[in-house]
């Protein structure tokens, strides 16, 4: 998948891994869902993607289904 990053933020939030809230990096990425090559132009969504701090595990959601 292709990915465009933009702003990066820190915030605490529940980690499902951790099972506590924790420290998260979150930021919004652009990623290109379909693998081939036609519909690539057309397929991009933008996605909120956290990364837990402390045990690394990262939750990538869907905008557009949040």
């Amino acid at each position: 998948m292709a990915t465009t990053n933009d702003a990066v933020s820190t915030m605490a939030e529940p980690c499902p891994d951790c099972g506590r809230e924790t420290s998260h990096e979150v930021n919004v990425q652009i990623l290109t869902e379909s693998t081939k090559p036609d519909n690539a132009e057309f397929s991009r969504e933008p996605y909120r993607v956290s990364e837990c701090r402390v045990c690394g595990t990262t939750t990538t959601t869907r905008m557009n289904n949040a």
